[in-house]
């Protein structure tokens, strides 16, 4: 398995920042942040200071982005959507066509990758596929392609917000109502599958002290009953009729609390609200949601001294603040621990991370916005190279979400198998040439554009450094660096000069093609070869 070192004993905690705010403690921060962090993010800010950084990258400032377009051609065989042009949106669009839905599930995918990679500055994108993870659902279940695209809605406007309005949102979001079996929940035929999930997956946990029982699981199925789907209307309602309006007695674990039974027209969101209140209630929950923070923005081994001087503090917090996400990742992002040498590039890269992360560190260029189907086209290369390694977002494997983040003892290693392994490389590999073409453009990394980032091209060991400081999880030796540059960058010799005279020439005279091309050839190996090391794979 590709992992840095051993993870190691931290000796930090919660207290503030206070060390060096250099490029690598800058990088570090947005490579878990962000999806990738270009040259321009980091220099940014580096030069805004630590504490700028960090109001900026946690600012609740919300503009929703243009929905989803339309980017197919139905066939006659499909149920038309014709008043539709390309580069129309379908979100309002009442059609719940299998097949239409089929092929607007595609283009909301392809959209939801141009959103990861036209992120802002902000935290928000990443939070959203956090979100995505764990109140998992998967919209080929799901089907109906605006459900899907309303359900992401909410996680993204949500995504920094408070995580008990959350909850409560995703239990009555018509997707999860289908995917779930909420919408078939009834008063004669409980359907416990949404009780069950919501205290087990998405508020208390399966920790040792999550002690909810079955009966618990049956009584929160009753209180869930009666909503339902309207697929004219395409929204969720409440029906009195199908609600059971029995008190519901809980267990010791939740203080022998009863919710009153209700025989109203919001009986069944006022019963609800009591229900999402007495989960929230309890201890276990609080640190459930920290530890899971933890794990997507740290490390998986949650050790006796993480919980005692991490996850306890910041459950603290997130009580205290009556469960808004923000002051708890303000807290851990801000922490001695987060930046923590041993903290750092010891996460094996999701797909997400590695995928859309090198098509922005990389800087890659697509067509413009009026090219909808091109473009298009374009994102669903990066939908399709997820998706074969084993990250297809929109449709996670189970209501569990994706195993790197939950299944011991491999947790990130889950990403990294021989299947997935030559898929992660061969997207890299292609994008850096010979790229990839749609519709007469080429999404293809900028070798030399790329390089002219940096502060020194023309010195083969300052330009090494400062790609390999940008790019790698953590540093390679001196011995290898001197190996690749006489390898790639001297091609096999000795003196720096023979590099640094193919740049200025290059510089000076971009016409003379033969030498344009060498530097141009030069990088693009230099590139493929650094972004093949195992080093690469880790963040």
């Amino acid at each position: 398995m590709i992992e840095k070192n051993q993870h190691k004993t931290f000796y930090s905690g919660l207290k503030t920042y206070s060390g060096a705010w250099d490029y690598p403690t800058v990088r570090h921060l947005l490579k878990r942040t962000l999806f990738g962090a270009t040259k321009k993010d980091i220099q940014y800010f580096q030069s805004i200071g630590f504490d700028n950084t960090i109001n900026e990258l946690l600012s609740n400032q919300y503009a929703e982005p243009s929905p989803p377009l339309k980017d197919y051609n139905p066939s006659a065989s499909v149920a038309p959507d014709n008043t539709i042009g390309i580069g129309q949106t379908w979100i309002n669009d009442m059609s719940i066509d299998g097949t239409l839905s089929s092929l607007r599930r595609s283009s909301f995918k392809k959209w939801w990758i141009g959103q990861m990679i036209n992120q802002s500055r902000s935290i928000r994108e990443k939070m959203v596929l956090f979100w995505h993870n764990h109140f998992a659902t998967e919209s080929i279940e799901v089907s109906i392609a605006q459900y899907v695209y309303k359900h992401h809605k909410l996680l993204r406007s949500s995504a920094l917000g408070n995580f008990k309005d959350l909850t409560k949102k995703i239990t009555l979001d018509a997707a999860m109502l289908i995917y779930l079996n909420g919408q078939n929940n009834n008063k004669t035929a409980p359907d416990e599958n949404y009780a069950r999930e919501l205290q087990e997956l998405f508020v208390i946990g399966k920790g040792t002290n999550a002690l909810f029982t079955e009966d618990d699981v049956k009584a929160a199925a009753k209180i869930l009953t009666g909503w339902r789907n309207n697929n004219t209307k395409l929204e969720p309602y409440f029906d009195l009729t199908r609600h059971d309006i029995s008190n519901k007695t809980f267990s010791t674990f939740y203080g022998g609390k009863t919710i009153q039974g209700m025989n109203s027209s919001n009986g069944g969101e006022t019963e609800l609200d009591q229900l999402i209140d007495l989960l929230l209630s309890q201890k276990e929950a609080a640190l459930f949601i920290c530890r899971r923070l933890y794990t997507w923005f740290v490390y998986y081994d949650i050790t006796p001294e993480v919980e005692r001087d991490i996850i306890e503090p910041l459950a603290d917090i997130f009580r205290k603040n009556n469960y808004e996400i923000l002051p708890v990742l303000r807290a851990l992002l801000s922490s001695e621990h987060f930046f923590d040498n041993v903290n750092r590039g010891c996460q094996i890269k999701s797909p997400a991370d590695l995928i859309v992360g090198l098509t922005r560190e990389l800087e890659i260029k697509f067509p413009p916005s009026d090219q909808v189907s091109t473009t298009y086209t374009l994102w669903n290369q990066l939908v399709a190279y997820l998706s074969a390694s084993q990250q297809d977002i929109g449709d996670p494997p189970d209501v569990s979400g994706w195993k790197a983040y939950y299944q011991a003892p491999l947790f990130y290693g889950n990403w990294i198998n021989t299947d997935t392994m030559p898929k992660r490389l061969q997207y890299s590999q292609n994008l850096i040439s010979p790229g990839y073409t749609a519709g007469g453009f080429k999404m293809i990394v900028p070798a030399i554009d790329y390089v002219k980032g940096f502060q020194n091209p023309s010195d083969p060991n300052k330009l090494l450094d400062d790609i390999c400081g940008h790019l790698l999880g953590f540093d390679i030796s001196i011995n290898h660096k001197n190996q690749i540059k006489k390898d790639i960058l001297l091609s096999g010799q000795i003196d720096d000069h023979y590099w640094t005279n193919a740049w200025d020439t290059y510089i000076n005279s971009p016409n003379l093609t033969s030498n344009t091309n060498y530097v141009n050839n030069s990088l693009v190996n230099l590139l493929k070869y650094i972004i093949n090391l195992p080093e690469y794979q880790l963040g």
